[in-house]
């Protein structure tokens, strides 16, 4: 939940998948063999991270859309599974305890390998292994077994009935004779893979952009936009700067930065509705932040809609919690309006009493603590000037402090950070990993060191069941328990907004996770993109 996955945070989440790095300090097409804007066959665009690593043993697009890789399964436009290395959806057993998946004959991997039943079990076996750096592995704990029934036919055992299981398997088949033939977790294939996908990478350069081709030999058809390079650039106004200048055909842009692209410019805007969440961590571990009544005090101090009005520009919703409003998941009766008495009163209850200066304290100590947030994005700085503003006003005296992943993750355990996370598919992506207590302090799950038994239970029965209605009271408890003991200020439901050349006609988003921007966007299929010549 992370700018990254939020691994248990934004892996996202949450295995480390993405973090951020250093702006791009070089023209995005001026090296490595690019196209730059505007050439009629490539695309240049801005993103706002990268990945630490390209391997899907590792997470490397575990959501699907990795373009280097397939999965067994694909989201389409409306976020429907439709086949991919399968040639259906699997065929499920009457106890859910079965999936059964036959596999595209004549698929070739990059290299001219041909691709196999022995691929999948590979992948999935090498992620569950213990041995592999792979902080989402929590994810496919309903496997029991994944089994090879000749070159062309895979059989997945589960240990319960895991309603969501076949979304899980929109990630990314790795080649056995490549990556089965090293480190998993530091070999070459980490930072220069072979896949099945759409198009090949042709040179990563670290902190400033990932370069690909298309791959004229993929089973779906070779793509029209035979370059496309994405340009990591982590300051939203220089992303917003090169996209004027012409240096990006597309970039993913904060709404007060997208408002200045207007209609007649020769490009469009896209919004695309997300689950992507902004939240502040508040630890456990600290003595102020993991205070049940300071907690409960900034749930409702915090003005959520002011928020999503001056800082979103209407681009979003308030959030309660990590599911959307909208969602057929929301506990409805969870939202909390903004009320600075109501704040005021829970901590004048708890023996939280202001001082001179306003800011309270309690038994010898002063209602502060540090907030973080990470350095260029003006998302996160303007959510946490606003959160402290809000909280001093019940006396709660948070200082804000900007700085990498490198400066904030050591202080994770203490300090409050404001983080982003949010998964689409079904609540256990994205609630497992944050609130799971069992998983505080593995990298980037569970941030806030969050524990809570009546949580861990029903996160658990939610997993494990395969009736709806079960699940859906399970997750309404977890809602719930949340407003009791809230670990996370849950702030607001962003809309994420891309500005893109309009020689690429018309294109499409879906609706979209925290991770947003390498995988997600416009560019979610620009395979099958037409540029105008």
């Amino acid at each position: 939940m992370t700018g990254r996955s939020i691994r248990g945070a934004v892996a996202v989440a949450l295995a480390t998948v993405l973090s951020l790095t250093a702006a791009a300090c070089s023209q995005p097409g001026g090296s490595g063999g690019d196209s730059g804007s505007g050439a009629g066959d490539s695309a240049v665009v801005g993103i706002a991270y990268e990945p630490d690593s390209l391997s899907p043993l590792l997470g490397y697009g575990k959501d699907g859309n990795s373009k280097i890789f397939d999965g067994l399964l694909a989201l389409d436009a409306h976020m429907g599974l439709r086949p991919a290395l399968a040639t259906a959806l699997p065929a499920v057993s009457a106890d859910g305890l079965t999936y059964t998946y036959k596999l595209r004959r004549g698929v070739k991997f990059s290299d001219g390998k041909p691709f196999g039943a022995k691929d999948v079990v590979f992948t999935y076996r090498t992620i569950l292994d213990e041995k592999t750096n792979n902080a989402s592995r929590t994810e496919l704990d309903a496997v029991r077994s994944v089994e090879a029934s000749g070159d062309d036919t895979v059989v997945f055992t589960l240990k319960y009935p895991y309603a969501p299981f076949a979304q899980r398997t929109v990630l990314p088949i790795a080649p056995e004779h490549v990556a089965g033939r090293q480190d998993v977790n530091t070999g070459a294939f980490t930072t220069r893979p072979i896949g099945t996908g759409p198009y090949l990478l042709t040179k990563w350069s670290k902190g400033e952009k990932l370069s690909f081709r298309a791959n004229p030999d993929y089973w779906g058809g070779a793509p029209k936009v035979k370059k496309f390079t994405m340009a990591i650039i982590k300051d939203d106004d220089v992303r917003a700067t090169r996209l004027r200048s012409g240096e990006l055909d597309g970039a993913i842009l904060p709404p007060n930065l997208a408002k200045g692209f207007a209609r007649g410019s020769g490009t469009r805007t896209y919004a695309a509705t997300t689950y992507d969440y902004r939240t502040v961590t508040l630890p456990t571990h600290n003595k102020v932040a993991g205070d049940t009544a300071i907690r409960r005090a900034l749930d409702v101090a915090v003005d959520r809609e002011a928020m999503v009005a001056s800082i979103l520009n209407g681009e979003g919703r308030p959030a309660y919690g990590p599911v959307p409003t909208d969602s057929e998941w929301f506990a409805k009766g969870t939202e909390r309006a903004h009320d600075l008495t109501a704040a005021q009163k829970i901590l004048d209850d708890a023996g939280w009493k202001p001082g001179k200066d306003g800011i309270r304290s309690k038994d010898g100590v002063r209602a502060a603590f540090p907030l973080w947030y990470l350095t260029g994005d003006k998302l996160r700085q303007d959510h946490a000037l606003a959160y402290a503003s809000d909280a001093k006003k019940a006396g709660i005296d948070i200082t804000t402090e900007a700085g990498t992943w490198e400066v904030i993750e050591p202080r994770m355990k203490q300090d409050a950070v404001l983080a982003g996370g949010g998964s689409p598919a079904d609540p256990d992506f994205d609630q497992y990993t944050l609130l799971k207590s069992s998983l505080a302090g593995d990298g980037f799950n569970n941030m806030a060191w969050y524990d809570n038994k009546a949580v861990d239970q029903a996160l658990e029965a939610g997993r494990r069941s395969g009736d709806k209605a079960a699940r859906k009271a399970a997750y309404d408890t977890v809602q719930r328990e949340l407003v009791k003991n809230p670990g996370y200020t849950f702030l607001t439901h962003i809309d994420h907004l891309y500005v893109v050349k309009d020689r690429f006609g018309a294109l499409t988003t879906q609706v979209e996770p925290h991770d947003h921007g390498l995988a997600s966007g416009p560019w979610w299929n620009v395979e099958d993109w037409t540029p105008k010549k």
